[in-house]
């Protein structure tokens, strides 16, 4: 803060105007006891602490209006003695006294008149002095300012436009150029006036940016600068800078009625000027702009994964040609670059924020988070409502998976995926995880347990993680795991390497084992024919793969409900459609925004379904009781199944053993079987001939009756209990039946 006696005029040179501006900007540091004084004529400052003295910046006057209140202490004549002796000591009248300056004048706080030396000698030694308080409260206070210029002058009906008087001035002039930022050129704001700069650099060949500018005393911006892209000397001599020192610019000031006038315009440059639109598109920073709404339009493209090259195609398309746009793809690989690390700032807190947002929209989502000593997360579990009541109804054979890690984080991500009524894969909750240990899984089941209501899956099909495999048996002992046929056969491709596709038969013979067998009879049978043909019996991978056949093998899972899941190729599937939504490298936070995305489409795809369901006519191809009470109570997709295994029952014949309880049913054409195929299956009756139990076991395995049961002598009677889905919903039900004779 600076105080001037009315006396002193003010110097407006520039010399003198910039040594008040470093003595402003020097006085903001002092130490508040430093007493200094200003002497106009020496240009000195002299005292008894460092010197902090400002210069007046109030145009020319002693103080402004409604300036501050500055105390003097009484120890101000210690500091003041090096600038003027009569004039210091006169600032004082006796040990303890102080004074104020107010209203241009010093006065005394007994309310006696000061000195005359006071307001009249000190005047003309002393232009500015400085002196905060030597104790008690601080004796400055900030310099009101004025009311703010606004940013640009308010619109009228009648004025032109600088853009639009160029272009109608151009026949005129006679010019090469369209658009000329000539002298006088009167602007609206700041922004107007650099597009239209913009445009006759764009025209001339070269860049620009903003230059200098100035603030007035009111601190609102009085002069600007925009100068040309080449301005400036490069750091060092010898450099590829393109920095030439170019004279080039349009210098701007205010006009009274607070818009921009050109005060100055340089037309001439340094250095050649570009000609092609790629070389003005590649060097010059100023044409590279992305307006706001194609930036928008980036970030939702990026956001839902589609690449740097489809997203420059896709605004191509919207300017009618790639040449018409813009910016290039450099610039906008740089943007994208930019939205990612935006995107990843501050992740677990815009992570929370996401689960925020679905619990206010879906009360009964939840998510629990793990941390480790340092409070880093180590597992991160959500699911939603939906997910927990599909569960509720399909949650008897679940598959996990968590291969996944396309993420910033390089995080496995898992899925917990099961199969509804409609055959369909259903997520029912996502993790990431940041350890794949035993203790990571054991809180992962634990918790997936919890939130699911506490029921344990009958089924989980999993990978071979030796430590998933230990967390089940721990968390969940009553449920049957068993690993994932995918992984077999990769193991058999990776040990096999050229054989497995040199081999014509091979690959479909190994998969016909995996996949058809019904049966350990069948299984054992035509393993054992295929490793004796293709001479394997030394194989150590496929002697290992036999051993482990209990784990993974169709036939040793047959009373057990599975939902046809034997691998887990639907969370394979979930993840092949998570790539489609999640962009590589993505945050947390956009992650578990996708995740819902994927939700989404799933539920979709059951709609149509359901709907398919309701009001799709059923087309009858046997015309019998049974199919008509089948297409009842089956969801569409399984009476298409239902109705595939009610033409392969054509091919066997039902043979009576023991009256009512015992059943051989034996293939008609059995000679031209497969070897390795059993020509007949027993089918066992109970008591009350109200259940049947084919050795097939695959009404078991996925709830489906099989082609070995006399299906034209069988109705079927739905059980419902706790399988169906919502009120009202009959049509969503599980898979599962109980059949009777007629």
């Amino acid at each position: 803060m600076d105080i001037c006696p009315p006396t002193a005029p003010r110097d407006l040179s520039p010399n003198h105007l910039q040594r008040e501006a470093k003595i402003r900007r020097y006085a903001r540091i002092q130490p508040r006891d430093a007493v200094v004084a200003w002497d106009r004529t020496s240009g000195r400052g002299g005292g008894s602490g460092p010197r902090s003295v400002a210069g007046d910046s109030s145009g020319g006057s002693s103080s402004p209006p409604n300036g501050p209140e500055f105390v003097q202490p009484a120890s101000v004549s210690a500091g003041l003695a090096s600038a003027e002796g009569t004039a210091a000591s006169s600032l004082t009248d006796g040990p303890g006294s102080s004074q104020t300056w107010r209203d241009g004048a010093w006065e005394r706080p007994d309310g006696r008149d000061p000195p005359p030396s006071v307001n009249g000698a000190a005047s003309s030694a002393v232009s500015c002095v400085t002196v905060p308080a030597h104790s008690g409260p601080i004796g400055w206070k900030r310099r009101p300012r004025g009311p703010a210029v606004p940013e640009e002058r308010p619109s009228s009906v009648g004025r032109v436009a600088a853009l639009e008087a160029s272009l109608r001035g151009f026949a005129a002039r006679q010019t090469d150029v369209v658009v000329n930022p000539a002298m006088g050129t009167v602007f609206d704001s700041l922004p107007e006036a650099y597009e239209l700069y913009n445009l006759y650099s764009w025209e001339s060949g070269f860049g620009i940016r903003y230059g200098k500018s100035r603030h007035n005393v009111r601190g609102s911006k009085c002069m600007q600068e925009i100068v040309c892209g080449c301005v400036g000397k490069p750091v060092k001599d010898n450099s590829s800078s393109t920095r030439t020192n170019c004279p080039a610019l349009v210098r701007l000031l205010r006009t009274d009625d607070h818009g921009w006038f050109v005060s100055e315009h340089r037309v001439s440059h340094n250095h050649p000027l570009l000609r092609t639109c790629a070389e003005k598109l590649h060097c010059c920073h100023s044409h590279k702009h992305i307006d706001k709404y194609t930036r928008v339009l980036v970030k939702q493209l990026r956001d839902n994964n589609v690449n740097l090259s489809k997203v420059y195609i896709i605004i191509g398309s919207l300017f009618r040609r790639v040449e018409n746009v813009s910016f290039t793809k450099r610039c906008l690989r740089n943007f994208c670059g930019k939205l990612s690390r935006e995107q990843a700032d501050d992740d677990v807190r815009k992570t929370m924020e996401v689960f925020s947002q679905i619990g206010a929209e879906d009360p009964d989502s939840s998510y629990v988070v793990e941390v480790d000593k340092d409070s880093k997360i180590k597992t991160l579990l959500w699911t939603n409502g939906r997910s927990k009541l599909q569960y509720h109804n399909f949650g008897d054979a679940i598959t996990f998976d968590a291969t996944y890690r396309t993420n910033l984080y390089d995080m496995p991500f898992g899925l917990f995926v099961g199969v509804n009524n409609h055959f369909l894969s259903i997520i029912l909750g996502g993790v990431l995880m940041r350890e794949e240990k035993i203790a990571s899984f054991k809180w992962l089941f634990c918790e997936f347990i919890k939130m699911m209501g506490g029921r344990h899956p009958k089924t989980i099909p999993t990978d071979q993680a030796r430590a998933m495999e230990v967390a089940i048996q721990q968390v969940m002992p009553d449920t049957t795991h068993r690993w994932c046929k995918w992984h077999v056969l990769r193991k058999a491709k990776e040990s096999l390497g050229a054989q497995y596709t040199k081999w014509g038969d091979f690959q479909p013979e190994f998969h016909k084992v995996l996949n058809s067998m019904l049966i350990v009879q069948e299984f054992e049978t035509d393993w054992l024919m295929l490793v004796d043909k293709y001479k394997l019996q030394n194989n150590a991978v496929m002697t290992q793969i036999y051993e482990v056949r209990h784990k993974w093998g169709k036939p040793y899972f047959s009373g057990k409900f599975c939902a046809k899941m034997t691998s887990t190729q639907r969370c394979e599937s979930a993840n092949h459609l998570l790539k489609g939504y999640v962009p590589p490298g993505c945050p947390m936070n956009l992650f578990v925004k996708q995740y819902s995305k994927i939700q989404f489409d799933r539920e979709s795809e059951e709609g149509f379904q359901e709907k398919r369901t309701r009001l799709g006519g059923v087309v009858l191809q046997y015309n019998l009781p049974l199919e008509e009470h089948a297409s009842k109570v089956y969801t569409r997709t399984m009476f298409e199944m239902f109705e595939s295994f009610m033409y392969k029952a054509g091919r066997y014949i039902l043979v009576e053993e023991l009256h009512g309880r015992k059943y051989v049913a034996r293939q008609v054409n059995g000679e031209a079987r497969e070897r390795w195929c059993k020509p007949e299956y027993i089918v066992e009756v109970s008591a009350d001939r109200g259940k049947f139990n084919c050795e097939c076991g695959l009404f078991a395995h996925m709830g489906m009756v099989c082609c070995h049961l006399p299906l034209k002598s069988l109705k079927m009677r739905p059980t419902l209990t706790r399988r169906t889905v919502g009120r009202g919903r009959a049509g969503r039900r599980l898979l599962r039946t109980s059949l009777h004779m007629r």
